[in-house]
């Protein structure tokens, strides 16, 4: 018996449906009351719109629901590997295994091997589900809860919040849709700045295209500062060095496209000369991220084992709760750190996953093995 990674198969089947069970239980009831309570915040502004409603409310709901579900799975699957355990252990149920010849790990190795599973499953739901609703979302927020500009030719749709510098000025648009010189900016801002870094002029206007060169802006209004005087006009055009591919290339959201997407766009920072050392790290933490659901019932262990009548059954799913929670914080400082190039990316996305990985077998070797 010690020879087989896993138990009978019976026994793997009871084991994975026990923690599928938890693991879904656990992650609707989260998703459930987070959105409530994000939707609390957001409801007023959404209903602020002449127009929307309920349909609204509910389209916010499902664009919402997916972001929660992706970021709190790992949670989801740390508290039900504590609630599995800790119940096996209540029920004296571990100790029956452990009579009948398994090690440690073959107990865990049916969780193990569902936690696999659904890591596989998230990564899959988050390159086809949670990337398009976080660029829906973010250019539904940038237009103010309104109605969104429709999607133009560029492969990732509609793009929000993109701030671009033409030497001291600055160009800034709530929302980006097309690519290349069929690129088109609403919600555009114009600052015209001194060589003091004071801003002397700002020019809003509800669209703006590619005019070869600059950005044509279309009844744009001006505002001086010096005098405070505001002027209409017909079309203006600013941002004569600004080409489409600098657009292109500075309106990226990496949260918004998929794992092949972001590898695209990488290489083309790449040969353009820009910094990538933030995207690498969020593309290798595309990889990392859904992985930390393998570590969970493996940080959560120690709930498994020790004599459920000795009282330390608390301690232990207090310590595999925080062994979880210190993944989750270091993996988070981690990652801001190669954002900012304090870490090399790989070892940002990276190096708190097998930090905690030799860190939750060196516990479970040392106190069960």
């Amino acid at each position: 018996m010690q020879l087989d990674f896993f138990p009978s198969r019976t026994l793997t089947l009871y084991l994975a449906k026990l923690f599928v069970v938890r693991i879904l239980a656990v992650l609707i009831m989260l998703v459930l009351v987070l959105l409530a309570l994000d939707l609390l915040a957001a409801t007023g502004d959404i209903l602020a719109v002449p127009g929307n409603g309920q349909a609204e409310i509910l389209h916010y709901a499902s664009l919402r629901a997916p972001q929660l579900a992706s970021r709190f799975l790992p949670y989801s699957v740390l508290l039900a590997t504590l609630i599995t355990l800790v119940t096996l252990n209540q029920n004296s149920e571990v100790v029956a295994m452990k009579a009948a010849g398994l090690s440690a790990h073959q107990v865990l190795a049916p969780l193990l091997l569902t936690a696999a599973l659904v890591s596989g499953v998230s990564f899959g739901f988050n390159e086809r589900i949670v990337t398009r609703a976080n660029a829906t979302l973010k250019a539904w927020e940038a237009a103010e809860y309104g109605a969104i500009p429709p999607k133009g030719a560029g492969p990732d749709g509609v793009r929000s919040n993109v701030y671009l510098t033409d030497g001291r000025n600055i160009l800034s648009a709530a929302t980006l849709t097309g690519a290349g010189e069929n690129i088109m900016l609403t919600g555009v801002t114009w600052y015209e700045r001194a060589a003091s870094g004071i801003i002397r002029e700002q020019i809003r206007a509800p669209r703006a295209t590619f005019a070869a060169p600059g950005w044509k802006l279309e009844n744009p209004e001006r505002f001086d500062v010096a005098a405070a005087t505001t002027a209409l006009g017909s079309t203006l055009v600013v941002g004569k060095t600004l080409t489409p591919e600098q657009i292109d290339l500075q309106a990226v959201d990496p949260d918004s496209q998929s794992f092949w997407q972001l590898s695209e766009t990488i290489n083309a920072f790449e040969a353009a000369g820009r910094r990538t050392e933030e995207m690498r790290a969020k593309w290798w933490h595309r990889l990392s991220g859904p992985l930390s659901a393998l570590l969970m019932p493996l940080l959560g262990s120690v709930a498994a084992f020790g004599l459920a009548r000795s009282g330390q059954l608390f301690v232990r799913a207090i310590i595999g709760m925080a062994l979880g929670f210190a993944y989750f914080v270091v993996d988070n400082a981690a990652l801001a750190m190669g954002s900012f190039g304090g870490y090399p990316p790989f070892l940002a996305a990276w190096a708190p996953f097998f930090l905690f990985l030799l860190l939750g077998e060196t516990v479970l070797i040392r106190t069960e093995e």
